[in-house]
């Protein structure tokens, strides 16, 4: 752990200047603040709510200096206070050492700091000047020794990072107020491009996305968070026959030496992003896709009323044959071709991004594949979305369904049953509404279109005759106290068994790795999860030059979450490719900082803020939606999109430390 000389954050204040080793006070979320990259000490961390000072030999009235300087950078040039205000307050701490009257200029310097913070109409202007108002109001003979004997040292050595809780709760990191930034200003190209900047399927994940970035949103302390997501589709929608000449080949600008070849497996949301990024980065790049079309799970798990396939989803896929790239369709790795053998043909990286499309079982007596009326919750959409939709193969689901589990998956199988024309659909979750991991938006859409929901209910058996399912043992169960994870314990009810007569039992109740993909001799490892063992940061596998990511690596997660570690998979593959090792990446340090002292970070909103309601995204009625598989949210209007983008509060957050070398 490092140890805090001096340090101030929000209202806590920390001085151990000449106290015993047992009098120092630290905290436990900085215990690992002691290096920045190997052999580089931290010596002083800086961000909006204050500082932490680990070493006394600094300069801190200097390096909260560089830091005013940084956010000037960063300002948008919107609102006079941070565009004018933070470059005068730099120049006066520049010049401080020159002055002779000390106490008048730090009056100056004070309230010009307290004018700024005060007025500045974004979080970007309203925190630049917190460490230095801490240092003012905690530490003045820090701040007075450095002035008088002219010990105010700029440019320390060190690193700086932007960001902003929506930033730092999105897995691919999008700077989501800059591309709000643009919509507000009509600019709805420059909008779309940033969130390109990370991966290619804006408009797709402007549809599906779970909102990380709305459940940090700071506007929920004000009314509703903004609608980040809406407001995504909202400019890919706008944008989408403008993108379409935005990718070719001519958009690489360093291309790679003809043998430099990366062999991508699975065209899934991880597969398609780390192909995106190495082609952008010059590399010539194939994707091997098991099925006869692009997008795993985006393509044959989320239902087409939540994802049009042909208008979104292939479209935003075809950019990567635009930039070049090959995907070999209808190529299972393990059964047409083997990692061995693409690295004999030259590949000289490989990234597998296989998914998790093998269903759970529920664990219950009377469960088996081979009986009619029994198929899990993956295979179930797969059926509907890709041999039924697209290739028009009938489905006889009968009258009455019963799907067990309470996630997303679980609720695009009961939606999607319905629009089967299943007449009764019922959901089974063991534990409450509170504890259902899906969606909210999700759980309210299944209710108003008709899903019968059986909470604290779990199953016990699948009742079958001659082959058939006909019923499903259930047994009501309670909760108890929390486990040590937090999370209530549940318990079943003596007595309390009754069965449910239904046609079709689907257990949508989690996924796995199929691994029959890789032979045991091929040299990829894995973990006691029976995912794939892959490296944290870099997500290298336990074979060299072998990368993996999405459900096969984090097991069954997010769309946005996939596209993320192909992101990071292909920076790594570019590390070693160009390198032959990691590179040091500042900004992910950064966030792995931030993350760990989540607990000091405050991020309450002490400004008053207008009310402006969350605008309303019409939908298909539930009793007409039910019966077809048309896309049921419809898009918003310009001027809805003005508005919402108008609630964003730009809470943009400067931090900074100085270091060793």
């Amino acid at each position: 752990m490092a140890k805090i000389v001096i340090g101030a954050w929000n209202e806590l204040k920390v001085d151990n200047r000449g106290k015993q080793f047992f009098e120092i006070e630290d905290f436990n979320e900085l215990v690992n603040f002691n290096e920045f990259d190997q052999g580089n000490r931290i010596k002083a961390f800086f961000g909006g709510r204050g500082f932490f000072v680990f070493d006394k030999d600094i300069s801190v009235l200097g390096a909260i200096s560089d830091y005013l300087k940084k956010s000037a950078c960063e300002s948008c040039g919107k609102c006079t206070p941070c565009r004018s205000g933070l470059r005068i307050l730099t120049e006066k701490l520049d010049t401080i050492c020159d002055e002779n009257n000390y106490e008048q200029k730090i009056a100056q310097i004070r309230e010009l700091a307290e004018h700024i913070s005060l007025s500045s109409l974004c979080g970007l202007g309203q925190t630049a000047t917190v460490p230095l108002l801490q240092l003012l109001d905690n530490f003045p003979d820090v701040v007075e020794k450095e002035v008088k004997s002219c010990a105010v040292v700029s440019n320390q050595p060190g690193h700086s990072y932007l960001t902003a809780p929506c930033i730092e709760e999105c897995p691919s990191k999008v700077d989501v107020p800059r591309y709000i930034d643009y919509i507000k200003d009509g600019k709805h190209t420059h909008s779309v491009g940033v969130v390109l900047q990370k991966y290619p399927m804006a408009a797709t994940c402007g549809r599906v996305c779970v909102r990380f970035c709305e459940m940090a949103c700071r506007r929920t302390q004000v009314d509703d968070a903004v609608g980040i997501k809406v407001l995504k589709r909202f400019v890919a929608d706008q944008e989408k026959y403008a993108t379409e000449h935005w990718f070719s080949k001519d958009l690489i600008t360093d291309p790679k030496q003809d043998d430099l070849k990366v062999a991508v497996i699975g065209a899934g949301p991880s597969g398609i992003s780390a192909a995106y990024h190495l082609l952008l980065k010059g590399y010539r790049v194939e994707i091997f896709e098991a099925m006869t079309e692009p997008g795993g799970m985006a393509a044959v798990g989320i239902p087409e009323y939540r994802l049009p396939k042909e208008e979104i989803l292939r479209k935003e896929i075809s950019i990567i044959e635009d930039l070049g790239g090959k995907i070999h369709y209808d190529q299972r790795m393990g059964r047409d071709f083997a990692l061995d053998i693409l690295i004999d043909k030259g590949f000289k990286s490989v990234f597998l991004g296989v998914g998790a499309h093998k269903g759970k079982e529920m664990g219950v007596p009377g469960e088996e594949n081979s009986i009619q009326g029994y198929i899990s919750g993956v295979k179930f959409l797969l059926f509907i979305n890709h041999y039924h939709i697209n290739i028009g193969v009938d489905m006889d689901l009968g009258d009455k369904m019963i799907v067990v589990g309470g996630g997303n998956v679980a609720m695009d199988c009961v939606r999607s049953a319905l629009r089967m024309g299943v007449k009764e659909v019922h959901l089974v979750y063991r534990r409450s509404r509170n504890e259902m991991p899906a969606d909210i938006e999700e759980i309210e859409a299944a209710e108003h279109e008709g899903v019968i929901f059986h909470y604290l209910t779990h199953p016990t058996k699948v009742i079958s005759e001659d082959g058939k399912v006909v019923g499903l043992e259930l047994i009501k169960m309670e909760l108890g106290k929390p486990d040590q994870n937090g999370r209530a314990k549940v318990t079943p009810v003596d007595g309390s068994e009754f069965t449910l007569e239904t046609d079709f039992v689907v257990p949508a109740i989690g996924q796995k790795v199929d691994h029959s993909f890789i032979s045991p001799d091929e040299g990829i490892e894995f973990n006691s999860w029976g995912l794939i063992d892959a490296d944290e940061q870099t997500l290298q596998t336990s074979r060299r030059g072998v990368f993996a990511g999405g459900d096969a690596v984090t097991g069954p997660a997010t769309l946005i979450e996939a596209m993320a570690q192909g992101h990071q998979a292909a920076e790594s593959i570019d590390d070693y490719l160009t390198y032959g090792r990691p590179r040091f990446h500042p900004e992910r340090r950064f966030q792995k900082l931030l993350k760990e002292m989540r607990e000091l970070q405050s991020e309450d909103v002490d400004k008053p803020i207008r009310h402006l309601y969350r605008v309303k995204v019409d939908e298909l009625d539930p009793e007409i939606r039910k019966r077809k598989f048309e896309e049921v949210e419809k898009p918003i209007s310009l001027e809805a999109a003005y508005h919402e983008a108008g609630r964003c509060m730009r809470c943009y957050r400067v931090y900074s430390v100085v270091t060793e070398k």
